[in-house]
């Protein structure tokens, strides 16, 4: 499939949009009042550090909504105002968050069904409405949309798109993309649909598995089996390796991404030299600034004297992963959050591990005076991090110091 033909046929189709539909001015009015908070806006005014009794929070320079998940939103919100009484879907969640995915819900918008792993969009008829969420949808499901006759209103994130444009540039040179990322997120999965040849590592570790491959050979059969859910169909680790880009899912760890493009190029170098190293390698610049702006916030946070670290964020929402792991490397205690819920009491909270398991932690909140490190993921609201706060504040009153 031609993917780039494909996609400016449908941009060039009447039902498709991007843009949104011109309600931006009412529509910035509820997000304002559904989302943001007073509070929030106290501690950014206070250079980030707010004190209530025992409890000093040190809010983290970078944190919560990102401009591309404010955008889809506001789309969002914008798309139901413009179609009022037309049955509107979305592929997947449109970001990461449970609290905004349960309010498209009340704004009576469909989530496309999954049955058995793989969506059902025998749901969707000629003339509905479909949202594409931020982090994008596969090639094959936007053919099923326009194929079907669908509006399509797209809040696929500027940088997401930019990480696409970067696989067809591999593509149209014959080049494999190797891509940072998690085969099962939402993100690489489209990424990957506009890819030619690919292959997926989630880590560093697997990264250097394929250099040592590539530089030494090895077992064609043990390679297929340990990336056989994240590779391109007829994957040839033997062929399809002599010339490699790089490219990445936009919310892992800068850092790391960095590392695995210089990996790549070192091995490159090494196996072909300097002088032919163009003609085996390439990569291009496709780290988010909003994702790598809260690392960085996250890293200066860390420095500070902390007692613990709250990460806010949904629990499938990588870059809020990304951001405990950095806490989690500094031995600070943290826990990982998707809603003031999670915190129980001032003896329990329920986080989400490091491993994607959840559990729950006892004795988390220390006696007398803390201070408490507080991040969110791009797509956590400012609301939900002041719940927290709040719940924190309103429960350390109750506890008596020792």
């Amino acid at each position: 499939m031609d993917t780039k033909a494909f996609k400016r046929a449908l941009q060039h189709s009447e039902n498709y949009n991007r843009k949104g539909f011109g309600h931006q001015a009412e529509v910035t009015t509820q997000l304002q009042s559904e989302y943001k908070s007073g509070l929030i806006q106290q501690i950014r005014h206070q250079n980030y550090i707010l004190t209530q009794g025992d409890v000093t929070i040190r809010l983290a320079k970078a944190f919560g909504f990102c401009w591309g998940v404010e955008r889809a939103v506001a789309m969002a919100y914008e798309t139901r105002q413009h179609f009022p009484t037309e049955r509107i879907w979305i592929t997947n969640e449109i970001i990461h968050n449970p609290s905004v995915n349960q309010r498209m819900q009340e704004m009576n918008i469909g989530f496309i069904p999954v049955e058995a792993g793989k969506k059902d969009f025998s749901v969707v008829e000629t003339g509905d409405v479909v949202i594409l969420p931020a982090f994008g949808a596969s090639v094959q499901e936007m053919q099923v949309l326009y194929d079907q006759g669908c509006k399509i209103v797209d809040t696929t994130c500027p940088w997401v798109s930019k990480v696409w444009n970067t696989v067809e540039k591999h593509k149209k040179v014959a080049f494999t993309s190797i891509i940072h990322g998690k085969y099962k997120h939402e993100e690489t999965i489209a990424t990957s649909s506009f890819a030619g040849k690919y292959l997926i590592v989630l880590n560093l570790q697997e990264a250097q598995y394929v250099a040592d491959y590539i530089l030494n050979g090895g077992e064609g059969e043990e390679f297929m089996q340990k990336f056989a859910k994240a590779c391109s169909a007829g994957f040839d680790p033997d062929q399809d390796l002599e010339r490699v880009g790089i490219a990445n899912q936009t919310t892992m760890l800068k850092g790391e991404t960095e590392e695995i493009g210089k990996l790549f190029e070192r091995t490159m170098m090494q196996k072909y030299g300097t002088v032919d190293l163009n003609q085996h390698f390439q990569s291009f610049n496709t780290i988010c600034d909003a994702t790598q702006e809260r690392q960085d916030a996250m890293l200066e946070l860390v420095e500070e004297k902390l007692d613990l670290i709250l990460v806010i964020g949904g629990f499938n929402s990588s870059n809020t992963a990304q951001l405990q792991q950095i806490a989690a490397e500094r031995g600070i205690p943290s826990y990982h959050i998707d809603s003031v819920e999670r915190i129980k009491s001032a003896n329990t909270i329920e986080h989400r591990q490091l491993n994607g398991q959840l559990a729950m932690a006892n004795n988390w909140l220390p006696n007398g005076k803390i201070i408490v490190g507080v991040t969110s993921g791009a797509s956590t609201p400012d609301k939900v991090v002041a719940d927290v706060m709040e719940k924190m504040f309103a429960l350390k009153a109750l506890v008596p110091a020792i």
